[in-house]
């Protein structure tokens, strides 16, 4: 017999802990519920010692939760990442001490492009930055091309965290931790231009994709128990699933997304949608969440490292 699950009003209280908030939560109702089932699937792929992806878009770097990704990162809550160029930069860009203004999704976008300021969202990135940027990478690229002339991704990444030294920089806490990342669109942006120009002057300089590919695909195996947490969508999420599928497809997953499933996009594909496709297994333990990751994510994560903190399997952050 099936025992009922019934709606509980939620109430504050003096001292609620965000983990207590999201653990309330989970009995509201419509997307809560989504939501505090994310943060039980956390929990178990952590403690059945699954290997966890994790996935993430650009924007999400851009905003606050960069540092955050970086904590988790240092807690071992990832053991793989996938990401897209822009987050590397602006990972890179932060490291150096650039800060992004927050502002208005009703700004007048012409008069940001005469200021030489550019708009994610509400948030505000100026030209200065990507020009300190260019300065930054290109010392670091000469520092790559002096070592060795051809790299994968995966590895020109870890060496250019090796290089800051920013407890809140994703690149670092990944060097560090000795955790990949893998960015399979790496020339999709100002990274990517700024290794087209260097190779015109370094011509046997290489950055080597397809081989990363072989690297991400045996970094799991088919025996292994896998789990992906994707924020957004688009080839970071993909190229995770896709190398998950090749090894048998994942047994946790939690989906977290602005996206609708009906426009038949990466970004709004459900794991029931993943399941006959083979990349999550039909048996897995599954969710998908609708609603903006800058207030999602961090409710449902910290309600799971509230929980597997007392169960002393993370340590302090």
């Amino acid at each position: 017999m099936i025992s009922m699950v019934y709606v509980k009003d939620l109430r504050w209280h003096k001292g609620i802990t965000a983990g207590d908030l999201a653990d309330k939560l989970g009995s509201v109702g419509f997307q809560s519920v989504e939501m505090g089932r994310a943060t039980e699937i956390i929990v178990k792929m952590k403690e059945a010692g699954a290997k966890i992806f994790f996935t993430f878009t650009s924007n999400m770097v851009t905003s606050g939760l960069r540092g955050f990704f970086a904590q988790l990162t240092g807690l071992k809550m990832a053991d793989v990442i996938v990401t897209t160029v822009g987050g590397i930069e602006e990972d890179i860009m932060k490291a150096a001490g650039e800060r992004f203004e927050i502002g208005s999704f009703y700004e007048d976008d012409y008069e940001l492009y005469e200021k030489g300021t550019n708009r994610i969202g509400n948030l505000f990135v100026t030209n200065k930055s990507y020009e300190k940027f260019e300065e930054s990478i290109n010392q670091m690229l000469k520092s790559l091309y002096e070592k060795q002339k051809t790299w994968t991704v995966s590895a020109m990444l870890k060496e250019i965290g090796l290089m800051l030294n920013d407890d809140n920089s994703i690149l670092y806490q990944a060097a560090k931790n000795n955790v990949p990342i893998f960015c399979p669109a790496i020339t999709d942006g100002a990274f990517g231009f700024h290794l087209y120009i260097f190779q015109q002057d370094h011509p046997d300089f290489m950055v080597d994709v397809v081989r990363d590919f072989s690297n991400i695909l045996f970094v799991t195996s088919q025996d292994e128990k896998k789990g992906i947490i994707a924020l957004g969508g688009g080839v970071s999420k993909h190229h995770a699933i896709l190398s998950c599928l090749l090894n048998g497809g994942l047994d946790y997953a939690v989906y977290m997304t602005t996206s609708r499933a009906f426009s038949g996009s990466m970004s709004g594909a459900t794991t029931r949608e993943a399941k006959s496709w083979g990349k999550i297994k039909d048996n897995s333990d599954a969710v998908t969440v609708i609603g903006d990751v800058t207030v999602t994510f961090p409710l449902a994560m910290i309600g799971a490292l509230e929980n597997l903190s007392k169960k002393g399997v993370i340590g302090e952050g």
